[in-house]
């Protein structure tokens, strides 16, 4: 027991059950420290909790209704309990809180209180009211939440590991033609940048050696620095990169028209800014990324990557793509396909296009048919995974630093991350957790990169 948390004795449990994108990870975390001051503590088991949150995803197909399912296995659950046994409440928070709030209420009578991802600062005040009647908070409040969230206190943050999630920004002012974010995450915000350093710093204290910023629109960060003037990500990076203890920096995820000379000048300045880029394009077709209202053409797109490798030639790009959108023809699937082959990935994200509603993607006509869907996401995940498993054959010879986060699968092994994102699995002792180590790259497999260390005071199994 730390001496910073007391020994309460009416201490309770909480379970977060997360959904969806690395935010939703990171939001579940602080409200985990948002409770702890009032005697709450994490835990695995949904048996004994007082207070169980579904924080949730909207992005993905049928989100919403993997919701309702899985709160009337909760709801089932609660009714089965030892007759006597503690209440527990339930709650809903994240993307589907917000975009289908007052639905939720009317459709799940055992949830207590549903709140959306601007609110959950307010998590305890919402808990008290909860004791003695449903309570929903889905608006936008003008107070920043981060200046209202506790710190989380230095043995949570090191058992959450060596590497950390930190939210810079949030909120999307693009408004894509078949994306939700504006809607249930509302519009750009970016934190303070003496906010983000701090976090930052208590990360480190900890022994957080790689972080990951986060915003839905990252390297649309504008944070206002110690003079009232905006800082751009690529000057964050810098700060941040000053700090004692933080190897590694990595950012998430990207849109193109924010990719700026300055961030491209810090991925060929900082060796702290690791050599991986998530840059969703979506599609290769102009007509296409016109219709989703992209703003950008496929051959802008094609510029910035070759902008990034000039200053950055070992940089591995990441992406993101959607097939089926309306209108899509063979012709624009074409388009994508070629794009694909034209970058060359380290990997990649693909989905069928699914509509959400109030987007104007749902109203569109020409929607696609399921079947060419699935046709179209076939022969472009093959591609992609070409792709991705000769981007890890390249690498196999190669000498790279990995961060040694974890035990592997295997006694007598160790687990970590490349600096292009890749598991690596070594035979070594655990001690050795902790460390950044040159490995030499002596295998792959399907979704991996096998290693031995080189290092001659370490100790290899």
């Amino acid at each position: 027991m730390s001496e910073n948390q007391p020994n309460l004795p009416n201490a309770k449990k909480v379970f977060i059950k997360t959904y969806g994108c690395q935010m939703n990870v990171y939001d579940s975390d602080r409200m985990t420290d948002a409770l702890a001051p009032h005697g709450y503590s994490p835990t695995q088991d949904m048996g004994e909790a007082d207070l169980v949150l579904l924080n949730t995803c909207h992005i993905r197909e049928k989100a919403a209704e993997k919701v309702y399912s899985e709160l009337g296995r909760i709801r089932d659950f609660r009714n089965e309990r030892e007759p006597g046994a503690k209440k527990m409440l339930i709650g809903v928070a994240g993307c589907v809180a917000q975009a289908e709030g007052e639905e939720i209420m009317a459709r799940a009578p055992a949830v207590d209180l549903v709140f959306g991802p601007q609110s959950y600062h307010r998590l305890p005040e919402l808990l008290s009211k909860a004791q003695t009647g449903r309570v929903i908070d889905t608006e936008f409040p003008e107070e920043d939440k981060f200046a209202h969230l506790p710190a989380a206190r230095k043995e949570v943050t090191i058992s959450r590991g060596l590497t950390a999630f930190l939210t810079v920004q949030e909120g999307c002012d693009k408004f894509c033609s078949f994306c939700v974010v504006p809607y249930t995450r509302g519009a750009e915000v970016s934190r303070p940048v003496a906010q983000v350093l701090a976090e930052a710093r208590g990360l480190a204290d900890a022994g957080v050696r790689e972080i990951t910023l986060l915003g839905q629109n990252v390297n649309a960060y504008h944070g206002l620095g110690a003079d009232g003037q905006p800082v751009s990500l690529g000057a964050l990076c810098h700060m941040l990169a000053e700090i004692d203890g933080i190897e590694r920096i990595r950012y998430t995820t990207s849109h193109p028209r924010d990719m700026d000379d300055e961030l491209i000048a810090a991925h060929r300045d900082l060796p702290e800014l690791m050599p991986y880029l998530h840059l969703p394009v979506q599609s290769g077709s102009d007509s296409i990324l016109k219709a989703m209202n992209r703003k950008h053409t496929a051959a802008q797109y094609f510029e910035i990557i070759d902008r990034i490798r000039a200053a950055r030639p070992d940089m591995a790009i990441s992406g993101d793509f959607i097939v089926g959108f309306p209108g899509e023809t063979d012709a624009d699937f074409a388009a994508t396909v070629e794009m694909v082959r034209k970058i060359g990935y380290a990997s990649a994200f693909s989905f069928k296009y699914s509509t959400r509603p109030g987007t104007p993607g749902a109203q569109m006509d020409n929607q696609i048919e399921e079947h060419v869907k699935a046709e179209r996401l076939e022969v472009l995940q093959a591609e992609i995974t070409r792709q991705s498993q000769a981007f890890n054959a390249g690498c196999v010879g190669l000498t790279m630093p990995v961060l040694i986060d974890k035990p592997g699968r295997n006694p007598g092994q160790v687990s970590g991350r490349s600096p292009y994102l890749q598991p690596v699995h070594i035979p070594a002792d655990p001690g050795l957790i902790g460390q950044i180590l040159p490995v030499e790259i002596v295998g792959q497999a399907k979704n991996s990169l096998e290693g031995r260390i080189i290092t001659a005071n370490a100790k290899a199994v």
